[in-house]
């Protein structure tokens, strides 16, 4: 039939075509879901095997740490070159320590399930005082305003730094289903990151949304075969000065300085 039309009829015939068909395969394609992200591992340091590390950030330059479980949670400034413990912070035993941050020259710890933080001094790590929450604690961070706290659930909550109230909550979700187990969390350039429980793969979050925007999978760093069950990944801080990652995981003999490598 085309080619009984003039030629200026063909053109269109074949531009219109082309759209439709260009409509169909859009409408049949899955929707693209969040990029799939690796880690390049630019330098390994060593890191202490015994440390059940649930927390982890660098501030002015140093590493700080969180270590749980009953009898062995402290808070802890490390140095990242040999893996050393320079300061530590015992945690009672009736305790058990999650994620921390520091914000406002103080360090604040989680406990997972006494619904307690505590606040220590920057410098002396002396303990300032304690804020009650509801719920479990599980990862802290802080986005210059707002502390951030997961609890295991796929909510985000914000609170005060003062008053620990939440000032409002998000809910984390990929391509709309939620991502549950949110674990221990950093805030870098505007995203939230997120470990999940038993998962090797970070989540970057939208802080505003709660959209996850893409996936860090770092199953490569140390492979589960070689690993404890209990020794999962978990420990993101970022130096934000120098412009350096570095991630852990619980039990972990090494602390990995890494970078991203697009899909």
């Amino acid at each position: 039939m085309l080619s009984r039309l003039r030629p200026q009829w063909v053109i269109i015939a074949a531009v219109l075509a082309g759209t439709i068909g260009l409509t169909v395969c859009a409408q049949l394609r899955p929707p693209a879901g969040p990029e799939l992200w690796t880690g390049r591992v630019i330098a390994t340091y060593p890191h202490d095997p015994g440390a059940f590390t649930q927390g982890l950030t660098v501030h002015d330059g140093e590493l700080y740490e969180s270590t749980g479980q009953y009898g062995h949670s402290s808070v802890r400034r490390v140095d990242l070159q040999s893996g050393a413990v320079e300061q530590i912070a015992p945690v009672n035993f009736t305790f058990f320590a999650e994620g921390l941050t520091i914000f406002g020259g103080r360090i604040y710890q989680l406990t997972w399930k006494s619904q307690t933080a505590f606040v220590y001094d920057l410098a002396s790590f002396e303990l300032l005082g304690t804020r009650r929450y509801s719920g479990e604690g599980w990862g802290l961070t802080h986005d210059g305003e707002s502390l951030i706290v997961s609890d295991g659930s796929a909510t985000l909550y914000f609170y005060d730094p003062e008053s620990f109230t939440v000032s409002r909550t998000i809910e984390v979700r990929d391509q709309g289903a939620p991502v549950a187990r949110l674990n221990e969390l950093e805030f870098i350039d505007g995203e939230i990151w997120a470990n999940i429980w038993y998962d090797d793969r970070i989540a970057r979050i939208s802080p505003e949304t709660g959209e996850v925007q893409a996936w860090v999978d770092l199953s490569l760093l140390v492979p589960r075969a070689r690993r404890d069950p209990d020794a999962v990944l978990n420990g993101i801080a970022y130096d934000a000065q120098a412009k350096r990652l570095f991630v852990t995981g619980k039990y972990w003999p090494q602390l990995f300085e890494i970078e991203l490598v697009r899909p």
